[in-house]
């Protein structure tokens, strides 16, 4: 086995959902940091879920994130465990408002 730490990095993520990481067959995915960060000049809110047999499971939904501020989620204890074809998408509520990194443990 194999223990593998990367990053999946987002520039200017808008309203269009962005898949920041898709969970591989034979692959232990685990989210283990997100950090959106607002590159605007206003508010933004941003929707963090991720896809499983097409439904849609929502880890944040609407959380402002000021001018010049971030949202970290995950980190310390929380981390979110993706099963094989798990999508975890990020989408904001202005066009190319956000820039994200996502940490991810991949154990092959």
């Amino acid at each position: 086995m194999a223990n593998n730490f990367t990053r999946y990095p987002a520039k200017n993520v808008g309203t269009t959902p962005v898949v920041l990481v898709t969970a591989a067959s034979a692959t232990q995915t685990t989210v283990i940091g997100l950090t959106a960060a607002n590159t605007s000049a206003a508010p933004v809110t941003v929707d963090v879920y991720f896809t499983s047999a097409t439904v849609n499971y929502y880890i944040v939904k609407g959380a402002t994130v000021a001018v010049g501020g971030s949202l970290a989620l995950f980190g310390a204890d929380g981390k979110l465990v993706l099963n094989t074809g798990d999508a975890f998408t990020v989408v904001s509520s202005a066009a190319s408002s956000i820039d994200v990194v996502t940490s991810v443990l991949q154990i092959t």
